[in-house]
C-alpha cells in the first residue's frame, strides 16, 4: 500500500533517478567504443577463412550502425527516466499487467535471455549498494516495491540497450559475441551509480542506519500469537516468499535484522541462479550482523553508532565491506608471528603418529588460542570481529570430514593469510568472486570427493602444498597472490585429473570423434550449397549428404585435409555428381564408362574407411550403379563442366569454407562411431549421447557451459548412482567426461548434460561452496551467541 509522500521526499527521489540515469547515460558512449576496438581487434586476427570472414562482417556491421545504436540508447534511456514514477499507480499497473496471460515469440524469449544475463551480473556486483537504494526511495516515496520498468532496477537498462540494439539493425548474435566487453564496461560503472545514489541520499538525510525491523513482513499467525521473527520457521522472506520450517541450513536467521534478498531464487530462476543467490544472502546476512553489532555496541567501539551507515562504512569501529580499510603494523606483526608458530605447529601435527581425529583436534585448539590473542591485541573492533570471523570459518573448514586430515591441515594455515586479506580487503566478507574465496572453494570442492588414501602423498596434495606456501611467503601482496595461484591451481587440475592413460585416450577419441563429426555437419552443409542449383539425381545427392560427407570428414582427421588420399576422395565427389549427370554426347559417355571402374573403387574405399563394408556397401554401389546407367539416357540438360570444374576446386579446399566451431548444430555420437570410425575399444567409455527431440532450457545448457573442471557429482545414470568428478570438456564444448572411482568414464555430450541437470540425475555432490557454508556455520555460531563477536 502506498503512503502519502511530502513533495519535498517524491522530488529528492526524483532527483536520485535523474542523477543515476546521467552517470549511466555517460557509459554509453565509451561502451560503444570498447566495442568497437574489440571488433576491430577480432578482424584482424588470423584464423580460418570462415571465422576471418564474420569478424569482418562484425566490425562492418557495428560500424554502420553504433551511432545509431548510441542515440537510440541515450534517447531511450531519458524516456525510461520519465516512465519511473513516484506513486503507485506503477506498482498498480505492474501487477495488473503480471496478471495478464500472453504468448510470447521466441524472438523476445531470446532477446530477454541477452539482458537478462547483463542483469544478472549488475545483480551479483551491486547487490549490496541496489539493496539499500531500493529501501531507501521505497521510504522517500511511500511503496512497497520499485515499479517493474523502475530505472534504478538493472533489468530495465539491460533489456533498453538489448532492444535499442537490435533497433539498430544489429543481430543477436553480434551481441552474444560482445557481450563479456559490455559486462567488462557496463558493470563497474552502474555498481558506481548506485554506490553514488546511496550516498547522494544519505547526505540529504534519508536513512543514514536502515533499521530493517520495520521492513519485516509477518505471516497471518503473527498477530494473534508471538511475533514470528526472520529466520524463524514459517517466517515471511522478501517478495513473499515463505522460509519452511527446517530451512535453516538455507537462510540463517539474524537477531534483529530482516534478511533482505530471501532464500530462494526467484520464480523459473535456474539452480545455478539459485545456489548464487543463497550465497549472496549469506554473505549479506554477515554483514547485516556485524554491522549491527558494531554499531550498537558503543561501550567497544571507537565511533559513536550513527557514524556507521548501513554499509558499515566507517573509520575505525565500523567494517567497510567495500573499501580497503588501514592495517596497523603492530597488529601485522602479531598476525605474523601468529602464522609462523602455527606453521611450526603445523608440520608437527603432520608428522606426528597420533589419531588423525586427536591431531586435527589439537590444530582446532591451537588455531582458536591464537586468533583469541589476535583480538586482545587488535586496535579497532573491526579488526576484533573479522579475527572472530574468519577464526569461526576456518573452524567449519577443519571440522569438515570429508576433507582428508593431511588437506585439512594446509586448508588451517591459510587462515593467517586469509585474516590478512579479510582486514585490508573487506570485499571478501561481500562478494563470491574474492580470489582467496575462490581459491579455497576450488581446492574445497576437489578434495572433498577422494578418500584419505587417495589423497596423500599424491600430486593433488603437493600442490595444495605448494599453494599455501606461496601465498605464506608473500604476505604483503593481498589478493594478488591468491589471483595467481588460483590460476596456476586451475592449469594443474586440467594436467592432473586428465594425466592417466584412460582419460587420456577417452579425450583423445572424444576430441577427434567432435572434430570428425562437426567436420562432417559443416561438409554437408558445403555439399548442400554447391548442389542447390545443378540437376543431381535424389539419390546422388542423399548419399553425398549421409555418407561421403562423412567419407571426408574422417579422411581429413586422418590423413589432413590436404592429404593426396583426401584431395582423391574430394575430387571422387564432383566426378560422381559429373558421371550421374545427363549425357547427351556420346564423347561423355565414352568418357564416363572408362573411368567407372576407378570411380567405383574411389568410393569403395571412401566407404571402407567409415566403416561401411559387405552387403551395406555393395547396395549403395547398386544404387548408384543403376543412376549412372539412367544417366545415359536423360533428356534433362547437363551440368556445365565449368560448374564441375568450380564444385571440385571448392571441394578441394573445403576446410576454408567451415568454421570452427561445431555451433548447436547436432552432433551424432555412440559407442560403435568410437569404435568403428577411430578404431578404440569403447568398453569403459559410457557414451549418453543426445537424445531426439529433447531439449533443455537456456539456463540449464549455460549452467552445463559453467561447471568447473574438479567438481564432483553424483550421476545417476541407466537406474545407477555413481560419485563422478567432472574432469574434462572439449574445446568447442560439445563433449564433457566425468570419471569414476571404479574407473568408468562417462562421456556426455552438452544437450544431454543440460538434460541431467534439468532432470535432478546429475546433481552437485555439494549444494554450497566450502567458503559459503563455513559463512553460515560462523553466523550460526554468532547468532547464537552473539557476544563473542567482540569480546
Amino acid at each position: 500500500m502506498s503512503i502519502a509522500r511530502s513533495a519535498s521526499s517524491l522530488q529528492l527521489a526524483r532527483e536520485t533517478r535523474e542523477r543515476f540515469v546521467l552517470a549511466t547515460e555517460g557509459a554509453i558512449v565509451p561502451l560503444a567504443r570498447a566495442i568497437r576496438d574489440r571488433l576491430t581487434q577480432l578482424a584482424s586476427e588470423v584464423g580460418s577463412a570462415r571465422a576471418m570472414q564474420e569478424h569482418r562482417d562484425d566490425f562492418v556491421a557495428f560500424q554502420g550502425n553504433a551511432s545509431q545504436w548510441v542515440s537510440l540508447a541515450q534517447t531511450g534511456w531519458r524516456k525510461a527516466l520519465g516512465e519511473s514514477g513516484a506513486s503507485g499507480f506503477h506498482t498498480s499497473t505492474s501487477h495488473t499487467q503480471m496478471l495478464r496471460l500472453e504468448l510470447i515469440g521466441d524472438e523476445v524469449v531470446e532477446s530477454n535471455i541477452l539482458s537478462s544475463r547483463l542483469a544478472q551480473m549488475i545483480h551479483d556486483r551491486a547487490s549490496f549498494e541496489l539493496s539499500d537504494l531500493r529501501l531507501r526511495i521505497q521510504h522517500l516515496e511511500g511503496t512497497s516495491e520499485l515499479d517493474g520498468k523502475d530505472v534504478l532496477k538493472p533489468e530495465t537498462l539491460a533489456k533498453l540497450l538489448v532492444e535499442q540494439w537490435l533497433a539498430a539493425g544489429l543481430s543477436r548474435q553480434l551481441w552474444t559475441r560482445v557481450q563479456d566487453t559490455v559486462q567488462a564496461q557496463l558493470v563497474d560503472v552502474v555498481a558506481k551509480a548506485y554506490e553514488d545514489a546511496n550516498t547522494h541520499l544519505v547526505a540529504h538525510g534519508v536513512m543514514p542506519e536502515i533499521d530493517l525491523k520495520s521492513f519485516v513482513r509477518r505471516t497471518g499467525g503473527a498477530a494473534s500469537g508471538g511475533a514470528t521473527g526472520p529466520g524463524a520457521p514459517g517466517a515471511a522472506q522478501p517478495g513473499g516468499h515463505v522460509a519452511p520450517a527446517g530451512a535453516a541450513g538455507a537462510t540463517a536467521s539474524v537477531p534483529g535484522t530482516f534478511q533482505r534478498g530471501g532464500g530462494g531464487a526467484p520464480a523459473g530462476g535456474s539452480p545455478l541462479a539459485t545456489a548464487r543467490q543463497r550465497a549472496q544472502t549469506a554473505l549479506l546476512n554477515l554483514k547485516r550482523f556485524v554491522t549491527g553489532r558494531i554499531g550498537g555496541d558503543t561501550g567497544n567501539s571507537t565511533q559513536p553508532a550513527s557514524s556507521i551507515g548501513v554499509d558499515g562504512r566507517g573509520s575505525a569501529g565500523g567494517v567497510d565491506f567495500g573499501a580497503p580499510r588501514p592495517f596497523s603494523r603492530t597488529f601485522a606483526g602479531a598476525i605474523a608471528d601468529a602464522e609462523a608458530a602455527y606453521r611450526a605447529a603445523a608440520t608437527q601435527y603432520l608428522e606426528a603418529a597420533g589419531e588423525q581425529a586427536t591431531m586435527i583436534q589439537q590444530s582446532a585448539v591451537d588455531l582458536r588460542r591464537r586468533s583469541t590473542e589476535l583480538k586482545k591485541r587488535a586496535p579497532t573492533t573491526a579488526d576484533k570481529a573479522t579475527v572472530e570471523i574468519v577464526a569461526l570459518m576456518f573452524q567449519a573448514i577443519l571440522a569438515e570430514e570429508r576433507i582428508p586430515f593431511s588437506a585439512r591441515v594446509w586448508f588451517a594455515r591459510l587462515q593467517m593469510p586469509v585474516l590478512r586479506v579479510a582486514i585490508a580487503e573487506p570485499e571478501f566478507f561481500g562478494t563470491l568472486q574474492h580470489p582467496a574465496r575462490m581459491l579455497i572453494d576450488r581446492m574445497g570442492s576437489c578434495v572433498m570427493g577422494f578418500d584419505a588414501a587417495a589423497i596423500s602423498g599424491s600430486a593433488l596434495e603437493n600442490e595444495i602444498k605448494r599453494v599455501v606456501q606461496v601465498i605464506e611467503q608473500y604476505p604483503e601482496t593481498g589478493q594478488r597472490v591468491f589471483k595467481l595461484v588460483f590460476d596456476e591451481f586451475v592449469a594443474f587440475l586440467n594436467r592432473y585429473l586428465t594425466q592417466s592413460d584412460t582419460a587420456q585416450r577417452v579425450m583423445s577419441v572424444a576430441q577427434q570423434v567432435e572434430q570428425k563429426e562437426t567436420m562432417a555437419i559443416q561438409y554437408t552443409i558445403e555439399l548442400r550449397k554447391m548442389l542447390n542449383d545443378m540437376p543431381v539425381r535424389d539419390e546422388i545427392r542423399e548419399f553425398l549428404f549421409k555418407v561421403w560427407a562423412e567419407v571426408l570428414a574422417i579422411a581429413a582427421l586422418r590423413y589432413g585435409g590436404q592429404d593426396e588420399q583426401t584431395v582423391t576422395l574430394k575430387r571422387a565427389a564432383s566426378e560422381l555428381v559429373w558421371a550421374a549427370s545427363a549425357k547427351p554426347s556420346r564423347t561423355d559417355r565414352a568418357r564416363v564408362i572408362q573411368d567407372l571402374p576407378q570411380l567405383l573403387q574411389r568410393l569403395r574405399q571412401g566407404m571402407a574407411l567409415l566403416g561401411i563394408v559387405g552387403e551395406p556397401q555393395e547396395a549403395y554401389i547398386k544404387t548408384i550403379g543403376a543412376t549412372l546407367s539412367d544417366a545415359f539416357m536423360l533428356k534433362t540438360e547437363a551440368i556445365p563442366q565449368a560448374k564441375i570444374e568450380a564444385m571440385a576446386e571448392r571441394l578441394a579446399h573445403l576446410e576454408d569454407f567451415v568454421s570452427d566451431s561445431g555451433g548447436d548444430a547436432d552432433l551424432p555420437l555412440d559407442a560403435t562411431n568410437i569404435e568403428l570410425l577411430l578404431g578404440v575399444d569403447a568398453s569403459t567409455i559410457e557414451v549418453v549421447a543426445d537424445t531426439a527431440g529433447a531439449r533443455a532450457t537456456e539456463d540449464m545448457l549455460a549452467w552445463a557451459n559453467e561447471l568447473q573442471v574438479g567438481t564432483w557429482f553424483m550421476l545417476d545414470h541407466n537406474d545407477r548412482v555413481s560419485q563422478v568428478q567432472f574432469v574434462w570438456r572439449s574445446d568447442r564444448k560439445q563433449l564433457h567426461l566425468f570419471a569414476s572411482a571404479d574407473g568408468r568414464s562417462f562421456l556426455i555430450q552438452a544437450g544431454r548434460l543440460a538434460s541431467y541437470l534439468q532432470a535432478g540425475l546429475l546433481v552437485p555432490a555439494e549444494e554450497e561452496t566450502l567458503t559459503v557454508r563455513a559463512t553460515r556455520e560462523a553466523l550460526a555460531k554468532l547468532d547464537a551467541n552473539p557476544e563473542r563477536l567482540l569480546n
